[in-house]
């Protein structure tokens, strides 16, 4: 039993032992989530789906057999290229809270983490996880404990584990840019009399995109034509990758320096990028603290920090649509520490007057890449962030950082049910993989990446980390140093590609119509009929109704 050893038994230990059959045909994913802590804990999801709860009572049934105990599970034969979407419903005794993580422990792999949840007494808190299998395992096991290895006494009850083929997981994905990424348009060609016109050709081309999807740039893109060129045909997003931080644009007290920030910022409205995120106005992390404000008196900190927000946000006023405000403040403290806990209230509440206009973020990692860190899991997340609103904070975006090893697309779309309950828009804000996987790999792990994202409802831009620089990029290249794609590049463009609106040229019908599915964003229709022809542009916004646009030549 690998990877067993420091977890809680429970005085009562059963075993379940389970032949898991593929999901049958036709179940749909279910994107419930909670992150209240409720007194009765809600039915388990899919019914359960091959997971039956059977009260440590051995029982036969077609090629099912299982005993259960609490809070670990033996898992007969885990098929093969699946899915697997995990759930339960968790509750302690012995504390207040605690973080308790559930992992899996395969006969070919060692324990891994496929979940989290803060887990209360007296009520029941809602786990949401899962794992991916690549190859088949004849014994699996699946156990709970506290996230420090220490005795408490945990209860589970709905559990579910519903297994998804890689096709049928593709498949939500699809279901949802159909309803979500895209909508019909019905154009309609009409006479200087109004009357419909029959078999006028016509041509749709879309001119932009409405989902943001971009890159960070650094100085190296300025003056580089090759470069320019290489990313606006792509993005239509930009996020600056050192540039607007404090380290740089004040790397001695009160000598100020924002001409980089300034040209990128040219750069980015000559080629009407749509989005350029602000990043950042203040780095929890020490390192990335200029030596001269970590040498401050508290005091002076405090004047030094508003003079900060002052001058970034005096000077690029509605310009940026977005501000990370505090960066990782799940993982480091240096401000909350000197200034006290509600450093960052503060952080926000300034910057919200002093720029009404931008998107105030959180922004962390490894709260999609893993549920191994204690300190960023999903619910670490929401409670900072409802801790940050309830004390006033006009605090409007998730900001998920997406610097992965080896993705478990089953936890990322866990994790992103569970953030949507927030209602706020949530961006994958720095996607990358890990160069240690090779480039090979980082584009197969790239691409999942970016379909769970682009195929989530409630994901509303992805950023990658991907800035160019002579000594290559933090850990992905999408290109060589001549602009030449490596592995990650292709697959980018590809789903570039794959995520738009090709060139359309037919004729209108016997009503003076036609009618397409389109990705969201603008387009250029032209038609022409009796030696006249018009040309005129729409755009396609999100929305469950067909959209009608009329042309009259």
């Amino acid at each position: 039993m690998k990877g067993l050893s420091g977890f809680v038994v429970w005085t009562c230990f059963f075993v379940v032992w389970t032949f898991l059959s593929l999901v049958a045909e036709g179940t749909r994913y279910d994107y419930s989530a909670y992150t209240e802590c409720k007194k009765n804990p809600e039915a388990p999801l899919y019914n359960g789906g091959v997971w039956e709860e059977l009260n440590g009572e051995v029982q036969r049934y077609s090629d099912v057999h299982l005993r259960v105990f609490s809070p670990a599970y033996a898992l007969e034969n885990l098929a093969a290229d699946t899915v697997y979407a995990f759930s339960c419903w968790v509750k302690i005794k012995g504390a207040d809270s605690t973080l308790v993580k559930a992992r899996l422990s395969t006969d070919n792999s060692s324990s891994k983490c496929v979940g989290t949840v803060s887990a209360q007494s007296g009520c029941w808190s809602f786990l949401k996880g899962g794992f991916a299998s690549d190859s088949p395992s004849k014994l699996s096991f699946l156990f709970f404990q506290r996230s420090d290895g220490s005795d408490i006494e945990i209860s589970i009850t709905s559990i579910s584990l519903q297994p998804f083929s890689v096709d049928e997981w593709r498949e939500h994905q699809e279901e949802i840019i159909q309803s979500k990424r895209k909508r019909r348009a019905m154009i309609h060609v009409l006479d200087e009399k109004g009357s419909q016109i029959a078999g006028a050709p016509i041509t749709v081309k879309q001119v932009s995109k409405g989902f943001p999807f971009g890159s960070a740039i650094a100085k190296t893109i300025l003056g580089n034509s090759d470069y320019q060129d290489w990313f606006v045909e792509r993005f239509n997003a930009a996020v600056f990758e050192n540039e607007l931080k404090w380290y740089t644009t004040e790397p001695e007290p009160g000598k100020l320096n924002y001409t980089l920030a300034d040209k990128m910022l040219d750069f980015t409205r000559q080629h009407g990028l749509v989005v350029v995120r602000g990043h950042n106005i203040f780095w929890e992390d020490p390192k990335y603290t200029p030596q001269w404000v970590k040498n401050l008196t508290d005091d002076e900190l405090l004047r030094a920090v508003d003079s900060r927000i002052e001058s970034l946000l005096y000077r690029y006023k509605g310009e940026f649509v977005h501000w990370d405000v505090n960066n990782e403040m799940l993982h480091y403290d240096f401000y909350e520490t000197r200034l006290g806990r509600n450093a960052s209230l503060h952080f926000f509440d300034t910057t919200q007057r002093s720029d009404p206009s931008a998107t105030l973020f959180m922004n962390d990692y490894n709260v999609v890449e893993t549920c191994d860190d204690s300190n960023s899991t999903v619910d670490a997340y929401v409670s900072r962030l409802k801790e940050l609103k309830e004390g006033g904070a006009v605090l409007e975006g998730i900001g998920l950082e997406g610097h992965f090893n080896r993705p478990n697309v089953a936890l990322v779309r866990a994790v992103l049910d569970k953030l949507a309950t927030l209602q706020l828009p949530i961006w994958l804000t720095e996607v990358d993989i890990s160069q240690h996987v090779g480039r090979d790999m980082q584009a197969v792990y790239l691409e999942e990446v970016l379909r769970e994202g682009f195929g989530h409802p409630s994901v509303d831009g992805i950023m990658l980390w991907t800035a160019m620089h002579p000594y290559g990029c933090y850990q992905m290249c999408l290109t060589d140093d001549s602009f030449h794609n490596l592995p990650a590049g292709d697959v980018v463009d590809k789903l570039l590609h794959e995520w738009e609106t090709t060139a359309l040229a037919h004729a209108t019908d016997e009503r003076g119509s036609f009618s397409f599915d389109g990705f969201l964003g603008d387009y250029m229709v032209s038609v022409a009929s009796d030696n006249k022809s018009a040309t005129s542009t729409f755009s396609m916004s999100q929305g469950d109704e067909t959209k009608h646009i009329n042309i009259q030549i």
